[in-house]
């Protein structure tokens, strides 16, 4: 590795490389080593979808599957137990990253069940219990951004539990998963709990906005509106990042970070490019921001480390225009809260989708050990 590569100079512009995706096979491989090693990749995200694909192919969890069927093990048991160990796994193999970046990084995030989605209480149950199984201090437990969601988020906080807050769409809800951070600091602070050791990232996504918005666009189809396709997530992202600095320069986070507590990282997620006309890197390149973290899908990784071109910071200096984009967008009858909300909507359903089909690909390979 050197620091010549194109993801070595995105790290060196304070961008922290996660991978999203995560296998058994990958851990026992070696895989996972090699790219951390090879393409600077120093932290994992996983989903329901990435679990169902991983467990669809290859023979990596058979042997797990057959003890889980002996026990006689539910199948809702036997994904907790199976995807609770993979991150475990992975969680060893990035404590020294852990250790060295002093907790920055080295992170591992595994979801809440997305049927609890729209459960507080459920979903902070839920929290407490994965991080008990888990049991490492790099792990950060998944919680989408809904309404429920952020109470879930401040008292998951509050009990000392880091948290990558994730399906993020618009700007005013990122400022409420900020309050809700800050809410559970100040909560845990009163409970006498180390603030230093309770990290969070604010999952918001990209190629999602774009890909709902581009139809819209096409859909008007005026040179006007064509000409502003594909510019909308970028430009999303970005206004986020200005909340990001506005709210943490805020009396309250800096009283917080005062007494040992961790800004909350933005983390843009949704960076695999959707529409195969847009440059492969583009979620990459135009998002390069210190104190941030990128989750990739191996696509956009490798295709970052193969040709991206990395000129150092290009968020904050392009709020004018991004919100000159943002803009247009509202001139052409297209509503940011009607996006945004179905957005939200149809990521809560696509992971219940993906859950579904991780219950059924565990149900008949325990079967089919039985």
């Amino acid at each position: 590795m050197t620091d010549t590569t194109p993801t070595a100079q995105l790290s060196a512009a304070g961008v922290s490389i996660w991978l999203d995706d995560l296998s058994r096979e990958r851990i026992k491989t070696g895989g996972l080593q090699a790219l951390i090693a090879e393409k600077n990749v120093v932290g994992v995200t996983t989903n329901p979808t990435i679990f169902a694909a991983a467990l669809s192919k290859g023979e990596a969890y058979d042997e797990q599957v057959r003890r889980l069927a002996a026990a006689g093990a539910s199948v809702v048991d036997a994904v907790f137990e199976i995807t609770t160990d993979d991150v475990a796994a992975a969680s060893d193999i990035f404590h020294d990253i852990y250790e060295r970046t002093d907790g920055l990084d080295g992170r591992v995030s595994i979801e809440v069940e997305p049927g609890l989605a729209h459960d507080a209480a459920g979903t902070i149950a839920e929290a407490k219990k994965l991080a008990a199984k888990i049991d490492k201090p790099n792990v950060l437990i998944k919680i989408p951004a809904t309404v429920e969601g952020l109470e879930a988020i401040a008292e998951t906080i509050a009990a000392g539990i880091s948290v990558n807050v994730t399906l993020i769409f618009s700007l005013q809800r990122y400022r409420e998963v900020i309050n809700a951070y800050l809410t559970g600091l100040e909560k845990a602070k009163a409970a006498g709990i180390d603030l230093a050791g309770i990290r969070s990232v604010a999952s918001f996504f990209v190629s999602r906005v774009d890909t709902e918005i581009d139809k819209r666009l096409t859909a008007i189809g005026t040179d006007e509106a064509l000409a502003l396709k594909s510019k909308a997530g970028v430009a999303n992202a970005r206004l986020a990042y200005q909340v990001f600095e506005q709210e943490f320069a805020s009396e309250r986070a800096q009283a917080l970070v005062a007494a040992g507590a961790n800004e909350q990282r933005p983390l843009w997620a949704s960076t695999g490019v959707k529409d195969p006309s847009l440059p492969d890197t583009l979620y990459v390149a135009e998002l390069v921001a210190p104190n941030t973290v990128n989750t990739m899908p191996e696509k956009t990784l490798d295709a970052t480390f193969d040709h991206g071109v990395i000129t150092g910071d290009t968020v904050t200096g392009n709020y004018d225009d991004a919100n000159q984009v943002l803009n247009a967008l509202d001139a052409l009858g297209i509503s940011y809260d009607e996006v945004t909300e179905l957005l939200e909507k149809e990521g809560v359903e696509k992971f219940n989708v993906s859950w579904n089909e991780l219950l059924e690909t565990v149900t008949k390979a325990l079967e089919a050990a039985k």
